[in-house]
């Protein structure tokens, strides 16, 4: 066996089961490996759209993800869905020939690719260490939640792998191989040190109106979390990307920072203790620190011990997994009635004000344009509540993350921690692989629906039932609404009609446009089967102004 073929099946052997790519000359046999061994391969149309689709796979699959691309081109086409991977401490592996030779085209210095953008940079360098290091790939991406780029040099590719005899030796090897990455200890169980264990809970005990801010870190933790919040009176809200964790709790504000209701808003800002547990409590989640009360007192859990304090200085930081954390310290707290924020009167407020569905507005829409809010709100109403929705990144992007509801954490998949337009589709596209139970619902700007446009094909090819939201302003809606009330020309960010309909039915979408609520009756209609073509909505939104999240966000620039 060669390199390529051992790089695919050990993979493979320790549990990988879906790879996303765009298949060249060198990554052709470690891919075809990865297949011969069980896995699933996914083709996009583009390298940005594999590692994109392969980061929100490994976020709504808990697994890690994969991505095999070509060297050179290959790996540079990825480089921004990989950047949003390492941003967002993917557990990924990105498989990537490497010309080593530079005077070939392909040669590029993919070491400092990867560690520009925050990714580990790894290499199988023979045969007799391929195992080994395919596996510390593994170990590095699953354990310590990191985005491993791992080059395949084109020349080491073809070494034999010295498997020591039969091929069943080989599989024992793989075996005892497996029980090094599964039984090493998991920093995942870290509890802080009793001290700081002890110090939060006389914070909580002493407390009279404390909030929980979950985040990314938390996702696993609700159980933990809401129980401890039980004992102390705590409120629950999340940051964007952990939007769900608490849904059907009546404590639950839903998510905190600029996507924040108006009651949520208010109840952080007069809560005199803020617990952020696994979430970086960063501009966004905080609407630039004006969310924490003057007077309120700031904890951070993190299992990075980095990342306290990074956004906003804390009284109290502590290094651990959040979930062990939460129990450790419910352990900690001594019995008093009557505890913190929760009362009849706040209970009342949450259930009456606590969705953005109950906050009044007054309708712009007319004259052949809708109102995003009236638009997002009958999706809300038409589709199903087992739902996984994925939002790119725009001026639009508040509209579907406020307005449209999912089941729990695992319904909302966000890819914004470098904000980059056009990576909505394929975030879609992975989410809805990794849950095949849920309708996967794509929201799109129109800049960056025509970024990712070539995985149109790939959502009709993969039999997708996906409906996809293009809210259509003409326009780079962020960048018209930061320039343009400074008098600023925008004709190098604003563009003619688009038809959105069309392009997708030539793909082979079902299509229909949106101009006025009563052009929903066409998504009814399509939702009453058999779904056997994805839906494209072309929504001709409202643009007279950016929308209130964007204004929160123009503070910080």
């Amino acid at each position: 066996m060669i390199v390529a073929e051992a790089v695919g099946r050990v993979l493979a052997e320790v549990g990988v089961d879906t790879a996303f790519g765009v298949v060249g000359s060198g990554n052709f046999h470690v891919t075809n490996a990865l297949v011969e061994h069980g896995v699933r391969f996914v083709a996009a149309r583009h390298e940005g759209g594999a590692a994109t689709m392969a980061d929100a796979y490994a976020r709504m699959s808990g697994k890690v993800g994969i991505v095999s691309v070509h060297q050179g081109p290959g790996l540079t086409n990825a480089m921004t869905g990989i950047a949003e991977a390492a941003k967002s401490r993917t557990p990924m592996i990105v498989l990537t020939g490497e010309a080593t030779d530079v005077r070939s085209n392909f040669h590029v210095d993919q070491d400092a690719l990867a560690a520009a953008v925050g990714a580990v940079p790894l290499r199988v360098t023979a045969g007799r260490e391929a195992v080994e290091e395919t596996l510390s790939a593994y170990r590095t991406a699953s354990r310590d939640r990191r985005t491993v780029v791992l080059n395949l040099p084109l020349d080491v590719q073809q070494d034999i792998v010295p498997w020591r005899g039969l091929i069943g030796e080989f599989l024992d090897h793989m075996v005892a191989s497996h029980r090094v990455v599964a039984d090493t200890a998991d920093p995942s169980f870290r509890t802080p040190a009793a001290a700081e264990i002890d110090a939060l809970a006389r914070l909580l005990a002493e407390s009279r109106r404390p909030v929980f801010i979950a985040g990314r870190g938390a996702r696993h933790a609700r159980a933990e979390l809401e129980e401890l919040a039980a004992a102390t009176g705590a409120l629950l809200a999340t940051s964007a990307v952990a939007k769900g964790l608490f849904r059907g709790s009546p404590w639950d504000l839903d998510v905190s920072g600029g996507f924040a209701t108006p009651l949520a808003a208010e109840v952080i800002r007069d809560a005199d203790l803020v617990v952020g547990w696994g979430c970086a409590l960063n501009m966004w989640t905080t609407r630039h620190g004006r969310l924490i009360g003057e007077h309120a007192t700031l904890v951070q859990v993190d299992l990075d011990e980095s990342a306290l304090g990074v956004h906003r200085p804390v009284s109290l930081g502590l290094v651990g997994d959040t979930a062990a954390t939460a129990s450790t310290v419910l352990h900690a707290l001594e019995p008093t009635p009557e505890r913190g924020y929760r009362s009849a009167e706040v209970a009342g407020r949450i259930r009456a004000e606590g969705r953005w569905q109950a906050v009044r507005y007054d309708d712009e829409g007319g004259e052949g344009l809708i109102d995003p809010r009236t638009l997002t709100i009958g999706l809300d109403e038409l589709l199903p509540a087992e739902r996984i929705v994925a939002v790119d990144s725009g001026n639009f992007m508040g509209y579907p993350a406020m307005f449209l509801d999912v089941p729990d954490e695992r319904g909302f998949c966000f890819t914004q921690a470098f904000q980059s337009i056009g990576l909505g589709l394929a975030t879609a596209i992975g989410a809805a692989l990794a849950r095949p139970d849920r309708l996967p619902v794509a929201a799109l700007g129109d800049g960056g629906a025509l970024m990712g446009i070539a995985e149109f094909e790939t959502v009709v090819r993969l039999g997708l039932p996906m409906v996809v939201v293009v809210y259509d302003d003409e326009a780079y809606g962020a960048e018209v609404h930061h320039f343009g009330p400074h008098g600023h020309p925008l004709g190098t960010v604003t563009f003619p009609p688009a038809d959105f309909a069309a392009i997708a039915t030539g793909y082979g979408f079902a299509a229909v446009t949106v101009t006025g609520a009563d052009d929903l009756a066409g998504v009814a209609e399509w939702l009453k089967g058999p779904r056997d073509r994805p839906l494209l909505v072309h929504a001709k939104v409202t643009r007279e102004r950016g929308s209130w999240w964007l204004e929160e966000a123009f503070k910080g620039h």
